[in-house]
């Protein structure tokens, strides 16, 4: 983890992690901090990572910025996650697993339920499509293109998959989250100008 110094007078961007269990949440931040580590030129082992550790942070210098990513699962034993009040959603499924992808649908409701209280107010919203490695051809299987309609459908601003287990992509979608946080910092905010985009 980069020095706490760095969090004192740098802001800090909430970020919420939704999906469904055993969608791939834990392993995918445990490898987002090992991702970070290498690229702050430290050893990049897995970090293993316990829900009690939340929120999980992550230090970051993107576009002439510094801030402090602060992460929290939905798992978190210490706090229910509707009482955030979060800066930016990840809204994450398992590529393999369909009904992980059709529960996006109740976790997006759950959004609006508890995060936007008046008329207008959004919270910028990325879907996360993981374990990309075990898309297989076949009967069921989940297209980037059917993924990307379905985050068009509910008025999310990105989406981008990638694979924890292999690293691909992995880097990708961190920077675009970075992106989507530092974004947020701005007087424009951090949601896209009419429609989703993919990364």
């Amino acid at each position: 983890m980069a020095d706490s110094y760095l969090r004192e007078d740098n802001p800090t961007v909430t970020i919420l992690l939704l999906g469904d269990s055993g969608c791939g949440k834990s392993t995918f931040l445990s490898s987002l901090k090992s991702n970070h580590r290498r690229l702050q030129g430290q050893r990049g082992d897995d970090v293993p990572l316990r829900d009690s550790d939340q929120p999980f942070l992550y230090d970051i210098r993107f576009s002439k910025k510094s801030f402090t990513l602060e992460i929290f699962d939905t798992a978190s034993p210490n706090q229910h996650w509707s009482t955030l009040r979060p800066d930016v959603v990840l809204l994450a499924f398992d590529i393999s697993n369909r009904e992980t992808l059709d529960g996006l649908r109740g976790w997006r409701h759950d959004i609006i339920r508890y995060f936007q209280h008046g008329y207008g107010e959004r919270i910028p919203i990325m879907v996360v499509g993981l374990k990309r490695d075990l898309r297989v051809e076949g009967e069921g299987i989940i297209y980037p293109q059917e993924s990307y309609r379905i985050a068009q459908e509910l008025r999310c601003d990105r989406y981008a998959e990638c694979s924890a287990a292999t690293g691909e992509l992995m880097a990708e979608t961190f920077e675009d989250i970075a992106r989507m946080a530092g974004m947020t910092l701005t007087a424009a905010g951090g949601q896209s100008r009419g429609g989703c985009v993919v990364c």
